[in-house]
């Protein structure tokens, strides 16, 4: 095995970088990887990264929004400064054999592997993740941390450990690519890239995930911030306002002034709302019995979860996991009709 290659350093010679695609991977998190490499070479005038797409099996990867991503084979790859791993949906189906050894062997050339969304997945299954700090998209990190207990699990945005790099989802993965760019070409030169997408955010990896985004003038500070934190930790058992505020040092009353001033809420609302986009993310999701969602989300009797869900969301749970089966069996069958008249 050569040494690691470190890419975080200044210099001015292209990355040679190449980006694996899985089928099903989110469009989003692609563009992520790939754009501001883009938007370097475009602000530089000259090459600041030099890539290619690649695929697992030399079928062409076709990603969620059905757009497919023209590529080589990941057996063809020689040699690489940096490979991106970037997958979405299917992990279980993508973690073959052939594709588990093809990343090992690229990482033994010393090459950096950095997987964005479902990328750090397949990386773990690799073994690549052993003992190493990692992350992934905030609704699989539990399944992740249970599936890997070698590999040190963080709620990080992304994370940087050595010759690996794991980002969260698409906004990490953009952070991600910044970092790199800081670290080879300097902050002024990463600040015009981001502020070609009119990025302002924060690219500090270990700042957290949050199941809840914010925008506009309605943003986090470092007392909410970590006030969402426990409560993102507590979902099925929520905290008393007085304990959180406890834990974190303050008064209620400044907890609840704070989340007024800064998110135009109240914690309990927020701390309500966070409960029900989980819930709806499971019975969209999962297969799980209403109850347990109910259970799992810090309700203590299913009228109250169906009540507060309904408000919320505009449709009952029941009703929304029907129509949700309906559109994934009506995919099911124009996905035959179609397979039936290539044949």
């Amino acid at each position: 095995m050569k040494s690691a290659k470190n890419i975080l350093q200044p210099e001015n010679r292209p990355l040679k970088t190449a980006v694996l695609v899985l089928d099903d991977s989110n469009t989003l998190s692609f563009a992520a990887a790939i754009d501001p490499m883009r938007a370097a070479n475009r602000l530089a005038g000259r090459p600041v990264f030099d890539w290619d797409y690649v695929n697992a099996s030399g079928d062409i990867p076709m990603l969620t929004s059905g757009l497919t991503v023209p590529s080589f084979p990941l057996a063809r790859l020689t040699d690489c400064d940096l490979l991106i791993v970037v997958a979405g949906f299917q992990l279980a189906r993508h973690a073959t054999p052939s594709l588990l050894a093809g990343l090992r062997r690229i990482a033994a050339t010393g090459a950096m592997i950095a997987g964005v969304d479902g990328g750090p997945w397949l990386m773990a299954e690799a073994g690549l993740l052993d003992n190493h700090p990692a992350t992934t998209h905030w609704e699989d990190l539990e399944n992740f941390s249970a599936r890997f207990p070698q590999v040190d699990c963080r709620t990080d945005r992304f994370t940087v450990s050595q010759s690996r790099m794991t980002s969260g989802g698409a906004t990490p993965a953009v952070e991600m690519m910044l970092h790199i760019i800081t670290a080879r070409h300097g902050a002024g030169f990463a600040d015009r890239v981001a502020g070609l997408f009119l990025y302002d955010g924060p690219g500090t990896p270990a700042r957290p995930q949050s199941r809840l985004a914010t925008s506009g003038r309605h943003k986090h500070n470092a007392l909410t911030a970590k006030a969402n934190a426990l409560m993102e930790a507590a979902l099925d058992e929520p905290l008393p306002l007085a304990n959180i505020a406890e834990t974190l040092g303050t008064s209620a009353r400044s907890l609840q002034q704070q989340f007024r001033l800064r998110l135009n809420t109240t914690p309990q609302d927020h701390y309500l709302q966070l409960r029900l986009a989980e819930a709806r993310r499971l019975v969209t999701d999962t297969d799980l019995p209403l109850m347990e969602i109910a259970q799992a989300t810090g309700f203590t009797s299913q009228s109250s979860f169906a009540r507060a869900f309904r408000t919320a969301h505009g449709n009952s749970a029941r009703d929304l996991r029907q129509a949700q089966n309906n559109v994934v069996t009506g995919a099911q069958i124009l996905s035959f009709a179609s397979a039936q008249r290539q044949h």
